[in-house]
């Protein structure tokens, strides 16, 4: 593994409080600078190694990127290994919500590490963890700038109402596969608009997945709604 100030991007995997993460640094990181911070939550049945694998193609230099781990092991092959946000099913709502509260303390321990990251933070998440960038981004606006869920819904509309902030100016990202089952995503979309948040929702020919399309959508999306640093790219 390359150390955090080399010349080109390296990653860590750190132990917090409730929850493994991993930091994807950028190229010549410098810790006396302020990045721009983006969380990225994976789906089900992957690991916090997934989304880093974006990090190169939304910026390479002005970003600091933080992976966090789901708790729940699951095994997907033989000795193989990966993660869950929730029990596969939903059949425990209390290891449900013991996850989520490790989530959520995760978010502060975030804090904790960058005090000048509120605001200066997006939230990304994929499918499984698309569902909880809804669920944990759009009550916290002061914190995120903007959320992108991809191939993801709002599974409890009337739930997540009662937490909606005043302000609706948050932005968000929807990227949904027109083969993976969009009506959730519309619905999604719709009981966004109807509580006054204007989305970017976007439909590609594809399934389940994150491609070129998308992509080509989002980082430019990113880029506008939380800049890279700057000074980091010269």
């Amino acid at each position: 593994m390359t150390e955090p100030n080399s010349r080109t991007m390296s990653a860590q995997a750190q132990m917090g409080k409730d929850l493994v993460y991993l930091t994807v640094y950028p190229e010549d990181y410098n810790p006396d600078l302020e990045y721009p911070i983006i969380v990225m939550l994976h789906g089900l049945g992957a690991s916090m190694y997934d989304l880093a694998n974006l990090a190169p193609v939304i910026e390479s230099k002005g970003y600091l990127y933080v992976c966090p781990n789901a708790p729940i092991p699951i095994q997907v092959a033989q000795s193989v290994l990966a993660f869950s946000w929730n029990i596969p099913g939903g059949t425990d709502p209390e290891q449900t919500r013991r996850c989520e509260e490790k989530l959520e303390g995760f978010f502060e321990e975030l804090l904790e590490l960058y005090p000048l990251a509120k605001g200066k933070c997006l939230l990304l998440g994929f499918s499984q963890g698309g569902g909880l960038t809804y669920k944990f981004g759009l009550p916290n606006p002061d914190l995120f700038a903007g959320l992108a869920a991809l191939s993801c819904s709002i599974r409890d509309p009337q739930a997540l109402k009662e937490r909606l902030p005043t302000n609706k100016d948050q932005s968000i990202f929807i990227a949904h596969g027109l083969d993976d089952n969009p009506d959730r995503a519309r619905a999604s979309r719709d009981f966004l608009e109807s509580e006054g948040y204007r989305p970017s929702y976007n439909e590609y020919q594809m399934g389940h997945e994150i491609n070129q399309d998308v992509l080509s959508d989002l980082v430019p999306w990113m880029h506008k709604v939380l800049p890279p640093l700057e000074s980091a790219k010269e």
